[in-house]
């Protein structure tokens, strides 16, 4: 199964899964008044709209480029993204608020054992989708599903967190519950912040990494016909990117030949490197005299 379907099923099952722990979460967070399990819905909540645009943005970003949109449409993950995240940001300083209001002002919330059964089901469902993208991220190298992966195991710590607070208040501690919706909506607000910040660097086209360029370059050492490199660029395309450079070789050589050295060159980094999406290789001759500077 290609890279495309993979991602495309892994975000509808997260899709899935998470409208129906939206629901149970919603059902029983409201009958028993239960700050944490309310503030786990809105988790749910934000976790189905980062799956819908998992979903939108691999379709997306899978259509090739055309003459309007020449580096391909990756960027419209990003945009879509952002919007979400400022979204998901608001709605964690809401619950945040009223979760810190039910610490100091808290009132004994209508315990069910389907506040253990709830938080059970979520915890097995997501390690399950936790594995399973897991696998699919390591499987290709997505940074779009690990990414996805990471917000499963994480929702299965604090939604472990709220099956604490459930069971404390069986013995008549309830100011846990709004500790615990605090810190699940404090979640929510960093690691929507981490999405914004990541959004917005690639809208800004932030260059590639150092350890990703140094990658490149020990490539480019390995070629003895290359003498200089200069003009490195890199422009993000999605969540890889595009790389052009100028590399200089001896200008006693025919043209043929040193293109032939920056099409080798070209599709050995392509080929090693995953978060290298296009190189682009400028030649220029070098002389003799610039060679011994």
């Amino acid at each position: 199964m290609d890279k495309f379907k993979s991602v495309k099923i892994a975000s509808i099952l997260g899709i899935i899964g998470n409208i129906f722990l939206l629901i149970i979460k919603s059902i029983i967070g409201f009958i028993t008044n239960s700050y944490a399990m309310i503030a786990d819905a809105f988790n749910s909540a934000g976790d189905i709209l980062s799956s819908i645009m998992t979903f939108i943005g691999n379709k997306i970003a899978n259509i090739p480029s055309d003459e309007d949109h020449n580096l391909g449409h990756g960027k419209a993950e990003y945009i879509y993204s952002m919007l979400i995240s400022v979204v998901m940001i608001l709605t964690g300083c809401l619950v945040l608020k009223n979760s810190i209001v039910s610490i100091f002002k808290y009132k004994e919330y209508n315990f069910s054992i389907w506040l253990i059964i709830v938080c059970i089901i979520t915890i097995i469902v997501k390690f399950c989708l936790y594995v399973y993208t897991n696998k699919i991220a390591k499987k290709h190298k997505s940074l779009l599903i690990k990414a996805n992966s990471n917000d499963h195991r994480n929702d299965c710590l604090l939604t472990t967190l709220n099956l604490i607070a459930s069971l404390f208040s069986t013995i008549n501690i309830y100011y846990l519950d709004g500790i615990v919706g605090a810190i699940i909506s404090i979640w929510m607000i960093i690691t929507s912040a981490k999405i914004f910040k990541e959004s917005y660097d690639v809208l800004m086209d932030k260059s590639i990494s150092n350890y990703t360029k140094q990658k490149v370059y020990e490539i480019i050492g390995k070629h003895k016909e290359i003498k200089k490199v200069q003009h490195f660029n890199s422009t993000p395309v999605g969540y890889q990117y595009q790389i052009s450079f100028t590399i200089f070789v001896d200008g006693n050589l025919s043209t043929f030949k040193s293109h032939s050295i920056a099409d080798r060159l070209e599709k050995e980094i392509n080929k090693k490197i995953e978060e290298i999406y296009l190189t682009v290789i400028h030649v220029n001759p070098i002389s003799i005299e610039d060679k011994k500077v």
